[in-house]
């Protein structure tokens, strides 16, 4: 398996209450060369981001529990984590959902069902120069 050198060492956390949606990423993800968390509600996501200090995070709307815009104005209010981009990911697509992320402090908005090219642009977007590049 090659690596790309900006994918060393990154780390990235994949919010998702489906095991499909999660288990895509991380493969995706893994294939890349990328480290991969995996939560599956804001609750359990929040208690992974303190132990583990993810470079990036994807992030579903639609949760029980803690929504994913929830989870994201969690995680920019706090000063340790509030520079790490939060990315959501939605099967909607609408105007009104996208302005709602904008609002709570997600850097983009990827429609599901992603496919492996969308979800690894997205993050090289998202992590140029993040593990040293």
């Amino acid at each position: 398996m090659t690596t790309t050198p900006q994918a060393t060492g990154l780390k990235i956390m994949v919010i998702d209450d489906s095991s499909t949606i999660r288990r895509s990423a991380e493969i995706f993800l893994s294939q890349a060369g990328y480290q991969v968390l995996l939560a599956e509600d804001g609750f359990d996501a929040l208690a992974k981001i303190s132990d583990h200090h993810p470079d990036l995070i994807f992030c579903d709307i639609l949760m029980p529990r803690l929504d994913g815009y929830q989870t994201c104005a969690l995680i920019k209010k706090s000063t340790r984590f509030h520079t790490t981009p939060v990315l959501m990911l939605s099967s909607k697509d609408g105007l009104f959902d996208r302005a709602r992320g904008a609002m709570v402090g997600s850097a983009a908005y990827l429609t599901k069902p992603f496919t492996k090219d969308s979800l690894l642009a997205a993050v090289r977007e998202h992590t140029a120069g993040a593990a040293g590049a």
